[in-house]
C-alpha cells in the first residue's frame, strides 16, 4: 500500500471512529435509562460479484468471479482495520455467499457460522424476521445475503426520517439510498432488543462499497 493510500485509509478510520463514538455516546445515555437494553451491532454484507461464465449452473451454484474475490479480500482488510468482528454470521446457503464468507477468513476470533436456508433471495421483511429470532445475548450479527432484500432491509432500518437526512456526516445514507452494490457492507447500531427491531430501528454508522476501498495500486474493483 502506498503512503497516500495509507493516509487515506487512516483518515477513513478516523472518520468512522468519530461516527461510532457519536452513536456510542447516545446509546450509552439510553442504556442508563431504566429497563434499557445493551447496544448491539448489525453488519449487512451483500455477497461479492458472482460469475456467469457457466450459464448451465443453477443460480444457487454460481461461484464468485475473480473481481468478486478481489472485492471480498478488500472488504476483509477494511473490516479488520475497523475492528468489525461479529459474534455470529448468518448466511444464505448459495455458493456465492459461502465463498464471500470464506474470503473474510481467517478471523482473529472466529464467529459462530449459521447457514439459514430462508436467507436465499430473501426479501427485506423476511430478513428482519430472521433477526427477530437472534438470541438477546448476541452483541454483533452479520448477515450475508442477496439483493434486493439486503437493500430493502437497510432502508427499512434507516426509516423515513433517516432517509430524509441524506446529507449527514459522510453522506452514508445518501450512498446507501442510491444502491447496494455487490460486496458492499452496511454497519448499523441497534439500541433495542433483536426481537423488537423494526422500521427506523437502526442507526447507520457506515456504508462501505468495494470501489471506495484502497486498491493497493491495482485496478479499481467495479461493483
Amino acid at each position: 500500500m502506498s503512503r497516500a493510500d495509507r493516509l487515506r485509509a487512516a483518515a477513513g478510520r478516523d472518520k468512522s471512529r468519530v461516527a461510532w463514538q457519536k452513536w456510542h455516546r447516545g446509546a450509552m445515555l439510553r442504556e442508563n435509562r431504566p429497563n434499557s437494553m445493551p447496544m448491539r451491532q448489525l453488519l449487512l454484507l451483500r455477497h461479492a460479484k458472482s460469475s456467469w461464465d457457466n450459464k448451465a449452473l443453477p443460480d444457487q451454484d454460481r461461484p464468485l468471479s475473480p473481481r468478486g474475490r478481489r472485492a471480498a479480500s478488500l472488504m476483509r482488510r477494511a473490516m479488520r482495520d475497523l475492528g468489525l468482528a461479529p459474534d455470529i454470521v448468518m448466511l444464505s446457503p448459495s455458493r456465492r455467499t459461502r465463498e464471500t464468507l470464506e474470503a473474510l477468513e481467517p478471523w482473529d476470533e472466529a464467529p459462530l457460522i449459521e447457514p439459514v436456508d430462508s436467507l436465499y433471495l430473501a426479501t427485506g421483511p423476511r430478513l428482519l424476521e430472521v433477526l427477530h429470532g437472534v438470541a438477546e445475548t448476541v452483541r454483533s450479527v452479520m448477515l450475508i445475503g442477496h439483493n434486493p432484500g439486503m437493500h430493502e432491509l437497510a432502508m427499512l432500518l434507516v426509516g423515513p426520517r433517516g432517509a430524509g437526512a441524506r446529507h449527514g456526516p459522510g453522506r452514508a445514507i445518501e450512498r446507501l439510498a442510491a444502491g447496494y452494490p455487490t460486496g458492499a457492507l452496511a454497519e448499523f447500531g441497534i439500541a433495542g432488543p433483536w426481537q423488537q427491531l423494526e422500521a427506523g430501528g437502526g442507526q447507520l454508522i457506515r456504508f462501505l462499497r468495494p470501489r471506495d476501498l484502497p486498491q493497493d495500486g491495482a485496478e479499481a474493483v467495479d461493483d
